[in-house]
């Protein structure tokens, strides 16, 4: 179960379950607390993949750099070799 739907399904249990009571206000704020502790893991992990995503990217731009040199090396020897024989 995802935090989202762990948000939603403690919202709406507290909505169901107290109908008639009057919203106690430290409830409310422990619930926010929780809430905003939530919103904080989250932005942590997201700034952790995309750190992940970064690394990722950058590796797979020098494994294209390397095969490209590689290609175009290889081209250059077999042009290089025809020509001087």
């Amino acid at each position: 179960m995802g935090i989202l739907e762990s948000l939603t399904s403690g919202v709406l249990t507290q909505m169901t379950t107290t109908p008639n009571q009057e919203p106690n206000i430290q409830g409310l704020s422990a619930q926010m607390q929780s809430l905003s502790d939530k919103i904080d893991k989250l932005s942590t992990d997201m700034e952790r993949s995309n750190d992940k995503f970064d690394a990722y990217q950058k590796g797979t731009q020098w494994v294209v750099q390397l095969a490209f040199t590689l290609i175009a090396s290889a081209t250059l020897t077999i042009i290089l070799s025809t020509v001087f024989k």
